[in-house]
């Protein structure tokens, strides 16, 4: 089984601190009274002739949460998504109800399809993929830290999607693109582009794996990663 990578050296600093720092915005003083909201994030993966592709996007500079950054698509729950979710099937519910166990979302019976609904929406929103959520699958559960203006109870899923017809159509975001995952990754570390931490991460595990398939067929174990500000972080 491939455990999910929890955080990386949080006493110190690793290169998406960067992208942290700059983009969450001021800290402020009444931290416990920020509401957490659910969100889904999709990672839409195919095979290209560098490895592994994702489907990301470039946020533009002027938004209020991640800003500047590279991102997945996605966005937070919607009241309509309560509504269309009776309508989500998958082959395997406990599939689903398995993987969030240990999750916030866990409370609700009914919360995966929730999940589900937001996923295909949000994506048909931004990229104008229509998604199979038969085919998605839980990946990792991130929670924004305490201590930021917005924080979020983020569901990331991954999804095989050689053949969907995503494009840039979202004006979160001043560009998209398939990109490899390595790609991402080294222009990372040379400064090209910033990375909030949970991309950062899940980009380092996607890195170890060569096709979709191999994507597809491992085995997760999903432990909601709650990071803390190091003391030592600037801002």
């Amino acid at each position: 089984m491939l455990n999910v990578i929890r955080d990386i050296n949080p006493e110190g600093s690793d290169r998406s601190d960067t992208a942290d720092s700059a983009s969450r915005g001021p800290d402020i003083i009444d931290a416990e009274a920020v509401p957490i909201k659910p969100a889904v994030s999709v990672l839409m993966l195919r095979d290209g002739d560098e490895g592994l592709e994702v489907f990301v996007q470039h946020r533009v500079s002027t938004m209020d949460f991640a800003a500047g950054v590279v991102v997945f698509p996605g966005g937070r729950v919607d009241p309509v998504d309560s509504t269309t979710a009776p309508s989500i099937t998958v082959p395997d519910p406990q599939a689903h109800t398995s993987a969030w166990s240990k999750s916030t979302i866990a409370e609700d019976a009914e919360g995966w399809r929730v999940l589900l609904a937001t996923a295909v929406r949000e994506v048909e929103e931004e990229t104008g993929a229509v998604l199979d959520p038969a085919g998605l699958m839980p990946w990792a559960n991130w929670v924004t830290p305490l201590g930021r203006p917005k924080r979020f109870d983020t569901y990331f899923y991954t999804i095989a999607a050689p053949e969907l017809a995503a494009k840039h159509q979202t004006t979160e975001a001043h560009m998209s693109e398939w990109r490899s995952v390595t790609g991402i990754l080294a222009d990372e570390g040379e400064g090209k582009l910033k990375l909030m931490r949970p991309t950062f991460v899940l980009l380092r595990e996607l890195s170890e794996f060569s096709t979709v398939a191999e994507v597809v067929a491992a085995d997760r174990i999903i432990d909601p990663v709650r990071p803390e500000f190091p003391s030592n972080r600037g801002s």
